[in-house]
C-alpha cells in the first residue's frame, strides 16, 4: 500500500511540475459506465455465486484538466467512486486515473482527444470468501479517445489494462485480471 501511495504522490508531483504557467485549468464532473471482463477460467469451481465473466458497473467523481492552449497537450486527473466486477467479486473503490491528453481542434466548437496514463484503484469493499486473496490496491494502464464539444462536454471511451492480478485463488494457479472498458461523460465548468 505504501508503494502505491508513493507512486501516486510522485505522479501527481510530476504532473504539477509539467504544467506551464499559461496552462488553462478547468474543473468538472465525470461519470460513466464500467464494462469489465474477468479472466479466470476456474473461478466457478470455488463456489463463488453470481459470477459473470462480463459485468457492468459505474463510476462518478470530480476531475481536473490542465491544457496548454496552442499545443493541445495537457493532463487530466480524477478521483472517482468506481464499481466493477460481478457478484461476490464485485469491487467498490476509489479510482484515480492520471492521463496525458492530446487534443486536436476540429473547429471552434469541437476537438478530438487521445489519452494515456496510469490508473490507481483502492478497494473499499472486502471480498469475504475463504480462499480468495483480493488486492487492496491495483495499478492499471489507460488508453482512450473521445471528443470535446462546446468547450464543456467531453465524451470518451477508455480501456484499462490491469498490470497485476485483481484476485488470486489461494493454493492454486488461478489468477484474475480485471480489464475494463469505460464509457464516460464529463462536464467541465
Amino acid at each position: 500500500m505504501k508503494k502505491v501511495l508513493c507512486t501516486l504522490f510522485v505522479a501527481v508531483c510530476c504532473m504539477a511540475m509539467a504544467i506551464p504557467a499559461n496552462a488553462q485549468v478547468s474543473f468538472g464532473v465525470k461519470g460513466g459506465l464500467n464494462l469489465s471482463k474477468m479472466d479466470a477460467a476456474e473461478i466457478m469451481n470455488w463456489g463463488i455465486k453470481d459470477y459473470k465473466e462480463n459485468s457492468t458497473g459505474f463510476f462518478i467523481g470530480p476531475m481536473i484538466e490542465a491544457t496548454v492552449p496552442i499545443v493541445g497537450l495537457g493532463v487530466d486527473g480524477a478521483v472517482m467512486y468506481s464499481q466493477r466486477g460481478s457478484g461476490d467479486l464485485k469491487q467498490q473503490g476509489i479510482e484515480v486515473p492520471v492521463n496525458l491528453k492530446y487534443s486536436i481542434g476540429v473547429g471552434d466548437m469541437a476537438a478530438i482527444f487521445f489519452a494515456a496514463g496510469p490508473d490507481f484503484y483502492f478497494n473499499l469493499k472486502d471480498v469475504d470468501i475463504a480462499g480468495i486473496d483480493k488486492k487492496d490496491a491495483q495499478v492499471g494502464l489507460n488508453l482512450g479517445a473521445g471528443v470535446k464539444l462546446i468547450n464543456h462536454i467531453q465524451i470518451g471511451v477508455n480501456y484499462q489494462f490491469a498490470l497485476g492480478n485483481s484476485f488470486k485463488i489461494m493454493n492454486s494457479d488461478v489468477k484474475n485480471k480485471l480489464n475494463t472498458w469505460q464509457i464516460s461523460l464529463a462536464y467541465m465548468f
